[in-house]
């Protein structure tokens, strides 16, 4: 038996997704414990992708796939996407996909504020999705959330929606300067997913636990990345959740002692959507030629993701915070062709040389990496299934980020489908 934490260890954008729904193919179980639908997981299976938000990489692999109470989920979300799923084939019922209970609801104002508060901000705004998930998560953290709990009980779920929204709608029409919500359209419309949703709504901590006692192997997938933590990223230029591998016990419902390992997904070279420092950052025609072949778009907002050098100084502190027992490379490919690559191993600031992540944003924002430089290689390395047939060059560039982070790769991506991938060691075997 295995229990096995996946989780990004940049900006988001690794391609966990991917590395979920390859490892699904050994788990029985697959939780996601964080997030919402500002995630985006993209996979690509004989030729063909698929994009989930909410539910599951492990899903494609016909693997029972929950949704934790760590989770804000918007219900409208989640019933398109189960919907998506089926008509591509996938089968979604209450036996493959579980909602927890304890999950709590995006509900229509909390979309309002999000989106009203960017506006407001103007040049100064933070770069949310626009999706909910932090006036969600403000809710939850002061008692005034939604849970699916409440939805399945409708007496609750009125009486919390009337009252909530008195307040929503005063700070809506009178600060934001947004329209109201109508109180009754929002419960008939959630009185429609809660008939579509009851039969997935159960205790998640309790199926994992049985799962866990009949000795099955359990992935957790995490969302976003450790620096878009909001206790441990480039704060406030963060997500609203805890992205590190320790939130996989809380919003799943299991003790520590019930994870075996923690694999660290981190791209050959680095990219961020949104706001927020980048110190290894490309505005050259490498870092262009990096986006376009690199695909480089968010696959939830489809916003252009800025790119950079392969920056250790984050790698290394998301190894130290999430407690990696192996690395998985992705997207090797996309350096091929290059005459040389870089390596960002520490910063500079007026200075002083930091080797660890800075707390300071304006610290931050005024660091210049310092680069170590290899030679790259030209050739195609998609076919490649074996890390000996790996060029000489991409070899030692792998072999050079192991000794600077001293964490060991455990499975390189070189292609977007299941099968272009170098699986040195699978942590379910």
């Amino acid at each position: 038996m295995a229990n096995v934490v996946i989780v990004g260890t940049q900006w988001g954008d690794e391609g966990k997704g991917k590395i979920v729904d390859l490892l699904a193919e050994y788990a029985d179980v697959v939780v996601r414990f964080q997030g919402g639908n500002n995630a985006g997981h993209t996979m690509v299976v004989d030729g063909e992708q698929f994009i989930s938000h909410l539910v599951p990489s492990g899903i494609l692999q016909g693997r029972t796939c929950l949704i934790g109470n760590g989770m804000v989920v918007d219900p409208a979300v989640l019933v398109e996407e189960i919907d998506y799923l089926i008509e591509k084939g996938i089968r979604v019922d209450e036996t493959t996909l579980k909602i927890s209970d304890r999950a709590q609801m995006i509900m229509p104002y909390h979309r309002s504020i999000d989106l009203g508060r960017e506006r407001m901000k103007g040049d100064k705004k933070i770069g949310t999705t626009g999706r909910g998930i932090g006036p969600a998560y403000e809710d939850k953290a002061t008692r005034r959330g939604v849970r699916f709990v409440d939805l399945l009980d409708p007496e609750v779920f009125r009486e919390k929606v009337e009252t909530l929204m008195i307040e929503k709608n005063f700070y809506l029409e009178k600060f934001l300067k947004t329209d109201p919500l109508e109180p009754e359209a929002v419960i008939s419309e959630y009185a429609r997913y809660a008939e579509r949703l009851a039969p997935h709504v159960t205790n998640v901590s309790v199926i994992i636990d049985q799962s866990i006692r009949r000795g099955e192997q359990i992935l957790f997938e995490g969302a976003q990345g450790t620096h878009l933590d909001i206790d441990h990223g480039t704060y406030p230029y963060v997500t609203s959740s805890n992205t590190v591998s320790g939130n996989a016990c809380c919003g799943a419902g299991i003790g520590p002692t019930a994870i075996n390992d923690v694999y660290g997904i981190v791209k050959a070279y680095t990219t961020r959507v949104g706001e927020g420092p980048f110190p290894s950052e490309l505005f050259d025609a490498v870092g262009d030629a990096i986006q376009k072949k690199g695909v480089e778009f968010g696959a939830t907002t489809g916003r252009k993701r800025r790119c950079g050098w392969l920056d250790l100084v984050i790698l290394r502190n998301a190894v130290r915070l999430n407690g990696l027992t192996g690395l998985v490379i992705t997207k090797l490919d996309v350096l091929g062709g290059l005459d040389e690559i870089k390596i960002c191993n520490e910063y500079r600031y007026h200075g002083d040389t930091f080797r660890d992540f800075p707390t300071s944003l304006k610290v931050l924002a005024g660091c210049e990496p310092v680069y170590e430089v290899l030679p790259g290689w030209q050739e195609d390395i998609s076919g490649v299934r074996d890390f000996e047939d790996l060029p000489e060059n991409a070899r030692s560039y792998l072999r050079r980020i192991e000794a600077l982070i001293e964490a060991p790769i455990k499975i390189v991506s070189v292609g977007p489908g299941r099968n272009e991938t170098i699986v040195l060691e699978n942590p379910f075997r």
